[in-house]
């Protein structure tokens, strides 16, 4: 990786969570939630600066006890269940960049709902983006579903009809086209990239894919409790 690079990690984390109440400061195996992707993150060794954005002082005040260095108050309106997500990270990013005086080259967003991810996750999606020079990159899983094959829509009069089709029948999902599910925990970006607009979808995004059982985002307490299960089985098999 180019050593040269500014980077900045960037954690968003609400604090009115409606699947799960307060699920960013909520307990895992000792440690709030996102304690977790703060750990990693400072683990990485890559970040010039961690910046935690909330709108809940709570949050704000387990970000610093684990380490982040920045710590932005969230506009409300940014916090909304309605808000898109890139106005809230550009807003981080800019307030960060005025508090440590730095303007940073690469910007990694981490999702605090997001803690199977590993550290050399981290590592190879900042490596693949600096390595390629490309835009951004994202992270998914090998999808549940395939668009080719047994993932449906309804059209205009009910009718269930595959979401995507090929000039042949696919009779089989592995021979469809490989399809992923994004993971929602590392999103790598180039500064200007980052600012250019609101879509996570740039002309040459690339995916760093990552194995399902580090790609559950916990939006919802059986996510939680599934999260909470894999988690104790890996502290159980580093023993």
């Amino acid at each position: 990786m180019d050593i040269k690079m500014t980077r900045l990690c960037t954690i968003g984390a609400r604090g009115g969570s409606k699947g799960v109440k307060n699920k960013n400061i909520r307990d895992l195996l000792g440690k709030p939630l996102i304690a977790w992707t703060i750990l990693q993150a400072k683990a990485s060794g890559l970040f010039a600066a961690i910046a935690v954005s909330s709108d809940s002082s709570l949050i704000l005040d387990a970000a610093k006890n684990y380490g982040a260095d920045i710590l932005v108050e969230r506009p409300a309106e940014m916090a909304t269940d309605e808000a898109p997500k890139m106005p809230a990270i550009q807003h981080c990013v800019r307030t960060a960049e005025h508090v440590s005086g730095i303007t940073f080259d690469i910007v990694v967003d981490l999702d605090a709902t997001s803690p199977l991810r590993e550290v050399e996750d981290i590592r190879a999606a900042v490596r693949l983006l600096e390595d390629r020079k490309v835009s951004n990159v994202i992270t998914g899983a090998p999808a549940h579903r395939s668009p080719y094959f047994n993932l449906v829509e309804l059209d205009a009069n009910g009718i269930a009809r595959l979401s995507k089709t090929l000039p042949f029948a696919v009779v089989r999902r592995q021979d469809a086209p490989k399809c992923y599910d994004m993971n929602a925990s590392i999103y790598v970006y180039k500064r200007e990239a980052l600012f250019t607009d609101l879509s996570v979808f740039k002309y040459d995004t690339l995916l760093y894919e990552m194995p399902p059982e580090r790609s559950v985002d916990i939006d919802s307490e059986l996510d939680f409790q599934i999260v909470e299960f894999l988690m104790t089985k890996q502290e159980k098999n580093h023993e």
